[in-house]
């Protein structure tokens, strides 16, 4: 990863495609763009691609997963349960529509764990996102099974796992709604960008308004401004280049998926070396999309010990422990209830009492586990040169830490 490595040919003919017509928004303009609609044809390759229904192009992963909230009606007052190791988008989305994320340990999948996610669930929880974090699936089955006992819509975060599969079927599939990132360093890239997919045409319907300021998008002969509006709605419309480029990474995502696999199985054949190594639990293998090689240590000194090493020599992994990104306790904003707003909102009721605190202790079980992760990004072209210099200083710190 990312989908950049492989930029070339194919997406700058997309572009000139655009370029040629002038017409950068993706609606309107018919006569001017001479039948090119590069955005709604994104859409309809990736909905194809994944195996859903229908396919709604938006700004980025971060607004995908508003979207759907919103389409499912989730507000005030409402629970979202998601997972304590994700990235932030995942649950400043849920503040945004006025819900109050609930955060659920992760077992040795880096996914939500399903025991925890029964023990979560009240009266108040009106929607779960499982992400499907460093490329490869969570337990969506049994999910996806807890899920529908408490008749709870799940919205798969996928940003991270574009391409990959459970038992054949594409991760994003399962749940009411499946969201996508495409941004700079996604495995396939549109800058910034998202998709949120579904088999309910209801749904698709109301995402399609809901992200374009509500309108209608009946065809009428005064053209755009004579639609009707049936609810409030927000511009989060992806433009004509984001869907250019879209069109030629998604053509090539096979291929990088391929070429990941590739590399990961190198790369693990190295990471093999370290004594007492063990690796992340992927519930299908041969649908990892392979864009991340996570394995685990005995210890978190251990842990820490060998990673100075690997960074001494030029190969260092990431220490998702000490990330403030997507791990739960690092997340200071979250812990502290830090809010521009003077309200106190997203943290206080309309009154100024604390609605919600956030304990950095509470998922104890997910800090014995990530404590003693390390994790190697897995490049689309990975030289021979930079094979031997991450063989070379795993060899190092297996023979110093023994």
């Amino acid at each position: 990863m990312p989908g950049f490595e492989v930029f070339g040919d194919k997406e700058k003919q997309e572009i000139m495609d655009v370029l040629d017509t002038g017409v950068l928004f993706r609606y309107e303009f018919g006569e001017q763009r001479k039948g090119i609609y590069k955005v709604r044809t994104f859409e309809e390759n990736f909905a194809r691609y994944a195996g859903a229904g229908y396919a709604q192009a938006v700004t980025s992963g971060t607004v995908a997963l508003k979207v759907a909230l919103a389409v499912l009606g989730i507000g005030p007052g409402d629970e979202v349960i998601t997972q304590g190791f994700t990235f932030v988008a995942t649950w400043e989305a849920i503040f945004d529509v006025g819900a109050t994320p609930v955060f659920t340990e992760v077992d040795t999948t880096l996914n939500m764990d399903p025991a925890d996610l029964e023990r979560k669930i009240t009266d108040k929880t009106k929607a779960i996102i499982p992400v499907h974090m460093l490329g490869s699936g969570a337990r969506i089955d049994q999910i996806m099974a807890i899920a529908d006992k408490h008749n709870i819509p799940v919205i798969e975060d996928t940003a991270q796992a574009v391409g990959a599969t459970w038992r054949g079927k594409h991760l994003g599939t399962f749940g009411k709604c499946g969201t996508f990132s495409f941004d700079a360093v996604k495995t396939m890239t549109t800058g910034e960008g998202g998709m949120v997919i579904t088999d309910d045409e209801k749904v698709w319907r109301n995402m399609s308004e809901y992200h374009d300021h509500g309108h209608d998008h009946v065809p009428n002969p005064v053209g755009r401004g004579g639609e009707g509006r049936s609810f409030i709605g927000f511009n989060y419309r992806m433009m004509e280049l984001q869907g250019a480029i879209g069109i030629a990474q998604l053509a090539q995502l096979d291929t990088i998926i391929s070429a990941q696999r590739q590399n990961k199985a190198a790369m693990k054949n190295s990471v093999r070396k370290l004594p007492g190594v063990t690796f992340r639990n992927l519930v299908d293998e041969e649908g990892d999309s392979a864009t991340f090689l996570a394995f685990f240590l005995p210890s978190r000194e251990k842990t820490q010990a060998v990673n100075r090493i690997l960074q001494d020599n030029g190969a260092g992994a990431i220490a998702f422990a000490e990330n403030t990104w997507h791990y739960y306790p690092k997340w200071e904003h979250l812990i502290n209830a830090s809010t521009i707003c003077s309200s106190g909102w997203p943290f206080n009721e309309a009154d100024g009492r604390r609605k919600v605190v956030y304990d950095p202790e509470v998922l104890p079980h997910s800090a014995e586990i990530m404590n003693r992760l390390l994790v190697y990004q897995v490049p689309v072209k990975l030289s021979e040169e930079r094979l031997q210099q991450i063989d070379a200083a795993i060899e190092k710190a297996a023979a110093e830490i023994g």
